[in-house]
């Protein structure tokens, strides 16, 4: 299997909504509420989309990964941390947002390359499925672990997201 890396564009927002709404369902689906994946859903998924590609914000990085057709299977996104209700960790700016991969690219390199496009090695943080292993050990490797932090979305009461962070190298 091959794919490229290329940034996105505002056109693209259709084919990531669908594409992330997919990398949801074969990661979640037994977890989320039946009628999860409604129309409403993608609409809010496209709209979102819409907005963040048509944001010049310089601080956001983005990464589509495509398949020898120029199909996407898979994405990143990363940006400034959000201000959440849970304090963000001293040192830490960044926070990945999405990294979605469709299961068939698992184990490609597409995932490894979609992290470096849009981190690198900086210090940054995350948040992922309890429930979701195979993510989990991806980070893990990247340098990320578990600060103790944990949410519940009421939304997806089966999900309980769990904060990685990768802290600065010390001096």
């Amino acid at each position: 299997m091959s794919y490229t890396l290329r940034k996105p564009e505002l056109e693209d927002a259709m084919e990531l909504a669908a594409l992330h709404v997919a990398c949801w369902k074969q990661a979640y689906s037994g977890l989320l509420p039946e009628g999860f994946f409604d129309a409403a859903h993608l609409q809010q998924r496209i709209g979102m989309w819409r907005r963040i590609l048509g944001d010049p914000n310089p601080g956001f990085h983005l990464a589509l990964a495509c398949n020898e057709d120029g199909e996407l299977i898979g994405f990143s996104f990363a940006a400034a941390c959000s201000q959440d209700a849970v304090a963000v960790p001293e040192g830490i700016e960044r926070q990945l947002y999405n990294l979605y991969l469709l299961n068939d690219h698992h184990g490609s390199g597409a995932g490894q390359q979609l992290i470096d496009a849009v981190l690198g090695d900086q210090p940054a943080m995350l948040w992922v499925a309890e429930q979701n292993p195979r993510a989990i050990a991806f980070y893990k490797r990247n340098g990320f672990e578990f600060d103790g932090q944990a949410v519940q979305d009421p939304m997806a009461p089966l999900i309980t997201d769990v904060r990685m962070v990768r802290l600065p190298e010390l001096a």
